[in-house]
């Protein structure tokens, strides 16, 4: 494992701390209904009904059940495991890589890309990609050996060509990078389609106190394309020693209330102790880093999550 804590700490399941947690279809209606900003989510239900009655208050259009849009318990696609490889051993990576994939369960790989600019640590680049590549095939189906690539870089659009040919194929860029893109400014709009177009697919990934409503208009357009997963982040991008943020979920509610089918992410604190929040919150593909490399048994942990996801799909 590297020497510094890029990936935040997971809490042992004995270690995390009691939630409340309503009907994830309830929360993620009502705050789907509302179009407007989410409010940090509390942990009681006294400020939770606060909260959303706030959230109903909002003044922005009205959101507008629909075929697409339901307000309704909501089937998420299933479960897909994506272990953090930056809690791996890096003295031998190649193997690490392939044995989370072919031995022990993991369907993808999520691979961390620091750039020390758009965050303060950094990782690896596109020759370490390309290296890795050899020791883990793409199901034709993409059920196994995905290369997600979460690119926390402050110039997303200078790296699609290179990540292309390093077998990235998941192209996942934070939405407030390419927002400050400057060499040439790139719009979320125009990074997704440019990242298509090497025939790879397109992920937008949020911060912590990044608003979902901003990812309304990439999902919704009917003129261009849009991302083919999305990324809450539950801790901030790039610092180690972080806490699985539960304040986070009402986006992913929100999100799996507008788009049943969409693939959603959840990145940072994951754990034994915290997979069923996200998995109550529509969440369905799990990334965790020491959760799954530091376990004794990483294919238990990597089944009990794919199992806490499922239970949660409707039958």
């Amino acid at each position: 494992m590297p020497s510094f804590p890029n990936k935040a700490a997971e809490p042992h399941a004995e270690s995390a701390a009691p939630h409340f947690a309503p009907p994830r279809y309830e929360v993620a209606s009502r705050l789907a209904m509302s179009g407007g900003p989410l409010q940090a989510p509390p942990t009681t239900p006294s400020t939770l009904s606060s909260c959303l009655h706030r959230s109903l208050k909002s003044t922005s259009p009205p959101f507008t059940p629909s075929p697409t849009h339901p307000l309704t318990p909501t089937m998420p696609p299933k479960a897909i495991i994506a272990p953090s490889i930056l809690a791996s051993d890096f003295g031998k990576l190649h193997h690490e890589c392939s044995r989370i994939v072919k031995e022990e369960g993991a369907d993808w790989l999520h691979i961390d890309i620091m750039d020390g600019h758009f965050v303060p640590n950094i990782t690896i680049g596109a020759p370490v990609v390309s290296c890795i590549r050899s020791s883990v095939t793409r199901a034709d189906d993409w059920s196994k050996g995905v290369f997600d690539c979460h690119m926390m870089v402050a110039e997303p659009q200078r790296w699609v060509s290179e990540f292309h040919k390093a077998g990235c194929d998941l192209y996942c860029f934070h939405y407030e990078a390419a927002q400050r893109s400057e060499a040439p400014h790139t719009t979320p709009s125009e990074l997704i389609k440019q990242i298509h177009s090497f025939g790879i697919r397109a992920g937008v990934a949020i911060k912590p106190d990044t608003p979902v409503d901003v990812l309304y208009p990439l999902l919704d357009t009917q003129d261009g394309e849009k991302p083919d997963m999305i990324l809450i982040m539950t801790v901030e991008p790039g610092f180690g020693g972080q806490k699985f943020q539960e304040r986070c979920m009402p986006k992913v509610a929100a999100l799996r209330a507008r788009y049943p089918d969409l693939d959603i992410e959840v990145d940072g604190g994951l754990s034994l102790g915290t997979i069923d929040i996200a998995a109550d919150a529509g969440a369905n593909v799990i990334v965790a880093g020491t959760a799954v490399f530091g376990a004794e048994s990483p294919r238990d942990v990597i089944e009990t999550m794919r199992k806490a996801v499922n239970s949660r799909r409707r039958k």
